[in-house]
């Protein structure tokens, strides 16, 4: 991670600038300082303290499945009587609230320096207490031992939260000890959140004579283009990993975060919001976004307000008499009168007029945490036609829930006639089932000079599921897009034709202007040996591993990072340093399952086979439709000479994995070698009737037929091979076999 302390302009330079506090900002700027106070931004962090705590801790319970928590004050403190690790009841002290506003969550201090979400929030419009999980992760059983119970590492706010709550935030996660030391300049989103650190500007601001860069200010924040004012926003308002510490002035996105694309489980396959996104990956994917609308052209930037309410947010770009009037939006104005729309026994009213409103129709939203509303900020036309078939929400059945699909699609017909428009979900629908149909939307969609970088990233992302010429070609010309997200994507999906291809291919990548298209390109390099560099090049690698392994090391407290370092340390060939990343992975996480599968392999490969059976074990008890898993355990005890074991196990892969073939076959050879023939025989016409032209499972059920003694239908699978592949090198071997 880079870290940039300072910045230059001309021969003007900003000297290494401390943080100062909001505080030192109000006298120069009151306005914007009481814009910001009450703001989400200020409350989004805040010691717990009477004029800073919403819940009712006079002595409240809340009750849920048989246990009440109760929430009280002592000394002036504030805490609360809940089940704590293990599942054990126990007494916990509030230190901190976060959030403010529609719900407020409080934490609470563990050993070794984390800080812990407690699962019951306080809704602030109801003015109640509720238990968080049972809206976030419905269907769930969050067992103590989970990953996601609120005193493990998904509840942690070190990792999970803190980044984006409070200014210059420093993790400080010892990778070793497991220890986090964290700290931060201001507890809240303050002022030099996102103007940087300003004791020069302060200086510069007592000195007016004294010429300095953009006034002593680390970050520019005026007379800066959408793009770059978008990037210091989409820091914390995106779903994403981070690299590092925020440290300012951020030069470039991407040397910072990856940002999340928008596909399944987190979006529909249109891109309307599913999982809390953060606004940024529906954001760029806009029409807004590729015409230069910037955040604070909607946003006050210090109170975070609307600059205008209802429509007149919208008529400062789009005309009024245009898109105000009936003809547009078909519906009732406030003005006019009409009935309002009543659901779920008048618990639920739509006030005869919201139809008129832009959002409601182009940024529908949806409630996360339970009670907080957001919208989706890809700001789109709506298309009912496609939800029946794409399976994806639209604002018209929304708001008409009396009403279906088929009743939207006709209504907007009848107001402005047919459409054929396409839409990039429906190639994203079908690549995600690995439909080859795709294939044509995909290339359409990156080819488009109108599609965003986004979306050129999704659709980059899909066509690595496809193997061809074509494709891999297209994924070649993709490693030079402009877009850094599409370049990630790009280094993921590429597989070589060779070592000369791999390196001629991703070497130029570890030049790349961004750390996160470098750290893919770590990855994919990583397979190679000293011996395959030149001196230059072994330079230039060795220089961005130290990179990659401090970015994993910034997040090692999540499972997916241990997993990563595991994987780099495996392909390096450091054997021990990976058993270690890949066993602290599954200490973060017991179900993070890609770990097992990898240690248990990575045992196999040094010769520790029973710790890989256990392991494999492990996970076809925990995840019984995991077919690869069953198929990697019955091909280790078949080599560990376990031989019934492995049958019941490969039989059990064969079931969950039915379009492999070559699991069958492996099945078919172990059966073959314990002489259970007629089964054997019933496994390759298995493999025969999904895959008739491939030869080698013919020569299979032929080998075994001749060791049965059974030369007569031997004969015929071996003409069957002549007829399929009359060229074959046997040919005249055949024609022996065939004529004795």
């Amino acid at each position: 991670m880079l870290l940039f302390t300072n910045c230059e302009r001309n021969k003007n330079k900003v000297k290494h600038s401390a943080y100062v506090g909001s505080q030192t900002c109000k006298e120069c700027h009151e306005k914007e300082y009481t814009d910001w106070r009450g703001s989400d931004h200020d409350n989004a962090m805040d010691t717990a303290i009477a004029s800073t705590v919403l819940g009712d801790f006079n002595n409240a319970e809340f009750e849920r499945n048989g246990f009440v928590s109760r929430f009280y004050t002592k000394e002036g403190k504030y805490f609360v009587h809940t089940k704590g690790p293990g599942g054990l009841p126990g007494d916990f002290q509030i230190a901190y609230t976060f959030g403010y506003r529609p719900l407020q969550q409080y934490l609470i201090p563990f050993e070794n320096g984390r800080m812990q979400c407690l699962p019951i929030a306080w809704d602030t419009g109801k003015k109640r207490w509720y238990q968080l999980a049972d809206s976030v992760y419905q269907d769930q059983e969050i067992k103590p031992d989970d990953w996601l119970y609120w005193t493990n590492n998904g509840q942690n706010w070190n990792g999970m939260c803190a980044e984006c709550h409070s200014t210059n935030l420093r993790k400080n996660y010892n990778p070793e000890t497991h220890v986090f030391d964290t700290k931060w300049s201001e507890i809240d989103v303050a002022c030099e959140a996102c103007h940087g650190p300003s004791s020069e500007h302060n200086k510069w601001a007592s000195n007016k004579e004294k010429a300095i860069a953009n006034y002593g200010l680390v970050v520019q924040t005026s007379n800066i283009s959408s793009e770059i004012l978008i990037n210091q926003c989409a820091y914390c308002h995106s779903r994403r990993s981070s690299f590092g510490d925020f440290v300012h002035p951020r030069k470039d996105l991407f040397n910072i975060i990856s940002p999340q694309l928008p596909v399944e489980p987190f979006y529909y396959p249109d891109g309307q919001i599913l999982e809390e996104d953060y606004v940024y990956s529906s954001f760029s994917q806009s029409k807004m976004h590729q015409n230069n609308v910037r955040c604070t052209n909607c946003h006050n930037p210090h109170s975070l307000k609307l600059r205008y309410e209802g429509n007149d947010l919208c008529y400062q770009c789009h005309k009024q008499e245009k898109y105000g009037n009936h003809e547009h939006h078909f519906h009732k104005s406030f003005n006019e009168a009409g009935e309002d729309l009543v659901f779920d026994n008048g618990k639920k009213t739509i006030k005869a007029g919201e139809g008129s409103l832009c959002v409601n129709c182009h940024m529908p939203g949806r409630f996360f945490m339970g009670v907080d509303f957001r919208r989706d900020h890809s700001m789109r036309i709506p298309r009912p036609d496609l939800s029946d078939r794409l399976n994806t929400p639209n604002a018209c059945t929304q708001c008409h829930r009396d009403k279906n699909n088929k009743w939207a699609s006709e209504q907007l017909i009848k107001w402005y006639g047919k459409t054929n428009r396409f839409h990039f979900g429906e190639t994203m629908f079908l690549a995600a089932k690995n439909d080859s149909s795709a294939l044509k939307g995909l290339y359409q969609i990156l080819d488009d000079d109108n599609s965003s970088a986004m979306i050129k990233a999704t659709a980059t992302y899909y066509l690595g599921a496809f193997r061809s010429e074509e494709n891999y070609l297209k994924n070649k010309e993709l490693l030079k897009s402009e877009y850094p997200v599409v370049r990630r994507e790009a280094v993921k999906n590429f597989i070589p034709k060779s070592k000369s291809d791999l390196k001629t291919s991703i070497i130029p990548l570890l030049s790349d202007s961004t750390l996160m298209v470098r750290n893919e390109a770590v990855s994919k390099l990583s397979n190679l040996k000293l011996s395959d560099f030149d001196s230059v090049e072994y330079i230039m690698f060795n220089k961005d591993v130290a990179s990659y392994i401090r970015t994993m090391e910034y997040s090692a407290d999540f499972a997916s990072s241990r997993h990563n370092l595991g994987n780099l340390y495996s392909n390096l060939g450091q054997y021990q340093k990976a058993i270690i990343q890949y066993k602290e992975a599954i200490e973060i996480d017991d179900l993070f399952f890609p770990s097992k599968m990898n240690l248990a392999m990575l045992y196999n490969r040094v010769g520790e086979n029973e710790k890989a059976e256990k392991l494999f074990i492990e996970l076809t008890k925990q995840n019984p439709e995991m077919g690869q898993a069953f198929y990697s355990l019955g091909l280790l005890q078949g080599e560990m000479q376990k031989y019934d074991e492995a049958i019941v196990n490969l039989y059990e892969a064969a079931k969950l994995l039915p379009g492999q073939n070559r699991v069958k076959l492996n099945l078919f050879k172990l059966l073959s070698f314990k002489g259970r023939g007629e089964q054997a025989l019933k496994v390759i016409d298995e493999c025969i009737l999904l895959e008739p032209s491939n030869i080698e499972y013919l020569y299979a059920k032929m080998e075994l037929l001749i060791r049965q003694d059974n030369m007569r239908e031997a004969k015929n699978i071996a003409r069957k091979i002549l007829k399929t592949k009359p060229e074959t090198r046997d040919e005249n071997q055949l024609l022996q076999f065939i004529n004795s």
